[in-house]
């Protein structure tokens, strides 16, 4: 059987349902193929923080833009996110203190409420904090974290609402080209025609690129999550935290839980084939895991492990994802690579990927920095001020 789109996504993660929307509310034909359900890769195990840290202005206005899509989804989207404000904190060494007010200042120039503050304004917005260490913090307080099963699935609703369709269980086994163009796709005995394909597949990225005679560096990593029940008189909802000096970043999580990942590129070094790895919770992670959340909340000593689960992240050379068309003019686009930061920018991405693919002239985001050919430049991305893989 063949079905005929004007543009056939691949991945029907954040990146591709959000990208699904934006092209459907323009008025195009489009078909979402994803090989299980939707939100089944990484998307629904992201730890879906909402921040807008970045070290970079052009990410630094998507996230802004995002934090302003979760703040009105119900108005911009339709049906939940689940986002919660509880504003984030990012903690760097003394060392990098110039860094992180160079980075505060670019983010207030976007229009982001970003401050530097205090350790004894700290201590106010989360007692309990260890600052003894600091000479300052910086603090978001829009931010905070959303659900990210939630947000997926409303994604996916709204491009249905459009008029976009969502095959589920529909693994792409070709992408058909002729004379450097686009066709189509296969999935088993399905074809599916259209002159533009985009492959939101995450982790499986350089997998389904190569169908395309693309080679893609990107790779899959496996990272860990743990949780941890936080002690009497601690209950109350905390901030975001990104320690940079323990490599460490926590949140809240319903249920007085404590939710915490590390901040390490070697993780980098973990690589798994996403349809083969693991995800059960390493020991070893939960107790590492904890000693550096002691270091930086002492109070967490009294805490209780709540179990956990590995996931996986999308890494590139530079921990910054491939947003292009490759090649040129081919009508085969790449939006994979995201390195762990990518849902936030979920809503971004969807409007930066659909003015790529509609040849807006005048695009809200520009692709540039996010470009293929970057890696064979030796042009990789890099923040102005960077003490960790923040973006």
């Amino acid at each position: 059987m063949t079905h005929t789109f004007d543009a056939i996504i691949i991945g029907a993660g954040i990146m591709g349902c959000s990208t699904a929307f934006q092209l459907a509310q323009r008025g195009l034909k489009v078909a979402v193929l994803e090989k299980s359900q939707i939100g089944a890769g990484g998307t629904g195990k992201s730890s879906a923080i909402i921040r807008q840290h970045y070290s970079n202005k052009l990410t630094a206005r998507m996230a802004l833009y995002s934090l302003r899509v979760f703040q009105n989804f119900e108005e911009t989207v339709g049906g939940e996110s689940g986002f919660i404000q509880t504003g984030f904190i990012a903690l760097v060494a003394a060392k990098d203190h110039a860094g992180l007010e160079a980075n505060v200042a670019l983010q207030q120039s976007v229009g982001i409420k970003a401050e530097i503050i205090s350790p004894e304004a700290l201590q106010e917005i989360m007692p309990g904090l260890k600052t003894k260490d600091l000479v300052a913090a910086a603090w978001e307080p829009e931010s905070g974290y959303a659900d990210p099963y939630l947000t997926v699935t409303s994604f996916a609703q709204a491009a249905r609402r459009e008029g976009a369709r969502i095959f589920q269980n529909t693994r792409v086994t070709a992408v058909r080209m002729a004379g450097g163009k686009v066709m189509g796709v296969n999935a088993g005995s399905e074809r599916f025609d259209a002159p533009i394909v985009i492959n939101t597949t995450g982790a499986w990225g350089a997998q389904v690129a190569k169908l395309a005679g693309v080679e893609a560096p990107i790779h899959a990593c496996r990272v860990q999550v743990a949780f941890y029940r936080r002690p009497k008189g601690h209950e109350a909802a905390h901030p975001v935290v990104a320690d940079f000096i323990n490599a460490i970043y926590f949140r809240d999580e319903t249920g007085a839980l404590t939710l915490a990942g590390l901040i390490d590129p070697s993780e980098a070094e973990a690589v798994i084939d996403p349809d083969d790895y693991s995800e059960q919770l390493d020991s070893e992670f939960v107790l590492e895991a904890g000693e550096r959340l002691v270091t930086r909340y002492p109070a967490m000593e009294q805490s209780q492990s709540a179990g956990g689960y590995a996931s996986f992240y999308a890494i590139t050379p530079d921990w910054h994802p491939i947003v292009d068309e490759v090649p040129a003019e081919s009508g085969f686009f790449m939006c994979s690579g995201f390195s762990g930061h990518g849902f936030k920018l979920g809503p971004a991405v969807g409007h930066m990927m659909a003015d790529l693919v509609t040849r807006e002239s005048e695009p809200l985001f520009d692709h540039h920095l996010f470009r293929y050919s970057r890696f064979a430049e030796d042009d990789l991305v890099r923040g102005q001020y960077e003490y960790s893989i923040v973006g």
